[in-house]
C-alpha cells in the first residue's frame, strides 16, 4: 500500500462545504488545527448558506460545479490541498428514487471529474471519499456487526452512487497510486440536515411545540439504526485522513443501537407539549435498509479513535437547535 508521504495537512479541501456535514467539518478543522480551509460550492447549491456562518470570515469558497471539470481542475490548481474531503453529493435516499438518473449523474460523474482532476493536475493529496453504510443495502442477521467485506447490495439509486464512488476511489487508488481513502459513514445526528429522521422529528417537535403544525409525520419506525453525533462524526474524518490506509475502505459509527421508532419516543418524553404522530406513505421508501450496526474495529486498530460526545447530549442539542430556528422563524 502506498503510504503518504506527510502526514501533516497544511491546506484542506472540502466539496459541498456549504451543506451540512461540509460545514461541521470546516468547523472542526479550524476550531482544533492549524490547517487552512477552502471549500468547493454551486451557486445553484440547494444547501444553506447560514450553515458556514460561523466560519465564513476564515473559509475560502470557490466556485465550482464538479459536473463541470474545467472548474474542478481550475480550483485543484489554485489551491494545491494536501487534503481533500469528498463530502458533495445528492444524499436524500428517499428523493433518489423519484430523480434516480439526476443522483446518479451528480453524485458518480461529480467523484470521477473530481479525481481525474486530481491526477490531471499532477498533485498528490490524500482524497478522503466520504461513503455511507448505505453501500450494505439489507443485510442478513448474521452479517451483523458489518465488516468492511460484507457484500455491497445497495438498496437504492443514492446507495448504487455511494458504490460507484466507493469503487472509482479504490481504482484511482490501483491504477494512479492516488492516496484514496474510503470512510463508510453510519447514521449521525445531524441538526443541519432536515432529511435525516432525527433531524425531521426534532423540527417537527419543537413546530408543534409552538403551534405552528398538528401532527408529527414519519415513516418506518421498524429500522434499526446505530447513531453518533456530527461533531465526532466529523473529527473521524480528520482522524482518517491522517492515520488510515489509502487504498482501505473503513465503517465509522457510534455505540448507540436504536429503533427509529425509539428514537422517536426520546424525543416525545422531551416536549413540552403532547405530540401526536401518524405514519405518512410518503415517507417509506421503496425499497428500506433496516439493520445498520457496524463493526469499527478497523477503524479503531488504525487510528486509536473512539466517539466522545453522550447520546442523550446530541438528542439534546438537536432538539434545542430547532426549538432555537422555529424561534427565529427558520424552520
Amino acid at each position: 500500500m502506498k503510504k503518504r508521504k506527510d502526514a501533516r495537512i497544511r491546506t484542506a479541501l472540502i466539496t459541498g462545504i456549504n451543506g451540512s456535514g461540509g460545514s461541521y467539518l470546516a468547523e472542526h478543522i479550524l476550531g482544533r488545527t492549524g490547517a487552512r480551509v477552502h471549500g468547493i460550492a454551486r451557486w445553484h447549491s440547494t444547501t444553506v448558506p447560514e450553515n458556514l456562518s460561523a466560519v465564513a470570515d476564515r473559509v475560502t469558497v470557490h466556485e465550482c460545479d464538479l459536473n463541470d471539470f474545467s472548474s474542478v481542475l481550475a480550483v485543484l490548481r489554485r489551491v494545491r490541498p494536501d487534503a481533500i474531503f469528498h463530502l458533495a453529493s445528492h444524499a436524500n435516499v428517499r428523493e433518489s428514487f423519484t430523480t434516480p438518473l439526476a443522483v446518479l449523474q451528480n453524485n458518480v460523474m461529480g467523484t470521477a471529474n473530481l479525481l481525474e482532476a486530481v491526477r490531471a493536475a499532477g498533485l498528490d493529496p490524500v482524497v478522503q471519499v466520504c461513503s455511507t453504510s448505505e453501500v450494505y443495502g439489507q443485510v442478513l442477521p448474521g452479517e451483523v456487526p458489518i465488516r468492511e467485506d460484507n457484500p455491497l447490495r445497495p438498496s437504492s439509486p443514492y446507495a448504487v452512487s455511494k458504490v460507484a464512488q466507493d469503487l472509482l476511489g479504490y481504482t484511482y487508488f490501483r491504477s494512479c497510486g492516488m492516496r484514496v481513502i474510503r470512510t463508510r459513514m453510519f447514521a449521525y445526528l445531524n441538526p443541519r440536515r432536515k432529511d435525516l429522521f432525527a433531524t425531521s422529528f426534532a423540527r417537527q417537535v419543537a413546530r408543534i411545540e409552538a403551534g405552528r403544525q398538528k401532527v408529527l409525520a414519519h415513516g418506518n419506525l421498524e429500522s434499526v439504526r446505530t447513531m453518533i453525533d456530527v461533531h465526532d462524526a466529523m473529527e473521524s474524518y480528520w482522524v482518517a485522513a491522517l492515520r488510515c490506509e489509502p487504498g482501505e475502505a473503513y465503517n465509522i459509527g457510534g455505540t448507540t443501537v436504536i429503533k427509529v421508532g425509539d428514537f422517536l419516543d426520546l424525543l416525545l418524553k422531551l416536549a413540552k407539549v403532547r405530540i401526536p404522530t401518524r405514519q405518512d406513505p410518503q415517507l417509506l421508501r421503496p425499497a428500506d435498509v433496516t439493520l445498520q450496526i457496524p463493526c469499527v474495529d478497523k477503524f479503531t486498530k488504525a487510528t486509536g479513535w473512539r466517539p466522545k460526545v453522550p447520546f442523550a447530549d446530541s438528542v439534546a442539542e438537536l432538539l434545542e437547535f430547532w426549538r432555537d430556528r422555529v424561534r427565529r422563524n427558520l424552520d
